[in-house]
């Protein structure tokens, strides 16, 4: 009586600096749209407002920058209404900040199917990035409302620059929450530190103040935070507030793109000690 032979699949790392299998990827498409509708049913579940939290928080930020930085302290806004100018800001800003808070603890959260399957570990943090795309088109609706009532129309650039430079924030949020992901794993540290971290980032970008408030000389030193360029592109493209800043965009695409790629490497090299460590 013969033996019954067994396929085995052995899998092993790929060689290489750049270790990406993007068909791998392509293959695991339905996991990856799982994780997605899964983190978008699952924040907002059992919740009395629902989907509505997803416009509180950067509404109510833009009221308390109002009121602090626009009548308090007399801030600049580019000649259009501080609430409006202030909530242009956020809108983006809302969407990268939450996205890195959601990456980060991606790998934790999902600690359970790490350790007993395999699949492209890539999808978990990358998920984070669409999922929080519905909060960012909620608030971008407060925000072409909220210009409505005010009167003010975006330009015919904003058709093509205000997608572009969603992706943009896209591949900057996914390159660094690929970063964190893989840091935050080994150092749980990371976690704790991120809050506070993304409120120095927040100050350090053109948020809740104008960029001529910037010295000349440090302008380009200021755009290598990606979300310099990022932000004034999208308030220049919305509100009209001056001429599009293209060296700070095309700065802003060279360090996004530098993260994603940075990212996803390095996110790859560490992936074979996720499941000993997590």
């Amino acid at each position: 009586m013969s033996e019954l032979s067994v396929a085995t699949t052995i899998i092993e790392p790929r060689k290489g600096l750049i270790n990406i299998r993007f068909r791998e990827l392509w293959a695991y498409r339905e996991l990856f749209l799982f994780f997605v509708w899964r983190d978008i049913k699952v924040r907002y579940a059992q919740s009395v407002l629902g989907i509505g939290w997803a416009v509180i928080q950067p509404v109510f930020s833009m009221i308390v920058f109002t009121v602090v930085f626009g009548n308090l302290a007399k801030l600049e806004s580019d000649g259009q209404p501080y609430q409006v100018f202030s909530l242009a800001g956020l809108t983006l800003w809302s969407y990268f900040s939450t996205t890195l808070t959601d990456a980060s603890g991606s790998l934790i959260k999902n600690s359970n199917m790490i350790q007993k399957i395999y699949f492209p570990r890539l999808i978990v943090p990358i998920a984070s990035v669409l999922g929080k795309l519905v909060d960012f088109f909620l608030v971008l609706l407060v925000l072409l409302g909220l210009m409505a009532y005010y009167g003010i129309f975006p330009g015919a650039e904003a058709v093509v620059m205000v997608p572009l430079l969603v992706f943009m924030t896209m591949m900057a949020a996914a390159g660094a929450g690929m970063w964190l992901s893989s840091l935050a794993i080994q150092y749980r540290d990371i976690n704790y530190g991120l809050h506070f971290g993304i409120q120095l980032l927040m100050y350090a970008a053109p948020v809740v103040y104008p960029l001529s408030y910037v010295p000349v000389q440090y302008r380009l030193l200021y755009g290598l935070n990606p979300m310099v360029g990022i932000i004034e592109g999208f308030r220049v493209s919305l509100l009209r507030t001056g001429p599009m800043p293209w060296d700070l965009i095309a700065l802003s695409f060279v360090v996004s793109v530098a993260l994603l790629a940075s990212g996803a490497t390095y996110f790859r090299n560490k992936e074979r000690v996720f499941a000993d460590v997590v």
